[in-house]
């Protein structure tokens, strides 16, 4: 009985040591964001399932980000009921994050999975993310278990959507 008490409880803890841990956790105004460095949010960028993943890299104080932003929340709000994820990836300053972001996600009221990606190396994970990304934003990631595409460009919903469907299907 000891045994497999000792036997479970190390499979907990080797279970969990492969749970995608942040480094912080902000939690302000009842808005929570996970901050993670690039080997903890690397696993978001491969899941290997039936769902097809919108991933998009992102800044408060980047224009062309913010105003193609109510592009992925149309895209979450429509494809909800169906195996698309959106996840919105911040990539604030981590000072940032309690003073610009949390309230941008408060007051633009998004409902996409938003992250923040608190790694200052960019030039150690740019290339892991996609080999063709210069590193400037806007710029996202559709994939599923099949396909992946990568896009440094910013969207209109309509090529948002065209680019989910050639993936999806």
């Amino acid at each position: 009985m000891v045994r497999v008490i000792v036997w479970l409880f190390s499979l907990s803890v080797a279970v969990s040591a492969n749970a995608q841990q942040p480094l912080k956790v902000y939690v302000k105004n009842g808005v929570t964001v996970k901050s993670y460095d690039f080997n903890e949010l690397a696993p978001l960028l491969n899941k290997q399932n039936d769902t097809t993943y919108v991933v998009n890299f992102w800044a408060t104080w980047c224009k062309p980000c913010v105003e193609e932003l109510p592009h992925f929340e149309k895209l979450h709000a429509n494809f909800k009921d169906q195996k698309v994820k959106v996840l919105l990836v911040s990539l604030d300053l981590p000072k940032q994050v309690e003073s610009n972001l949390i309230p941008y996600i408060r007051k633009k009221q998004l409902q996409s999975y938003v992250v923040h990606l608190g790694d200052p190396d960019m030039n150690s994970w740019i290339n892991k993310v996609d080999p063709q990304w210069s590193g400037a934003i806007p710029a996202t990631i559709i994939y599923n278990g099949r396909k992946r595409k990568f896009y440094e460009q910013s969207f209109s919903y309509e090529q948002l959507q065209t680019e989910l469907e050639k993936i999806k299907n």
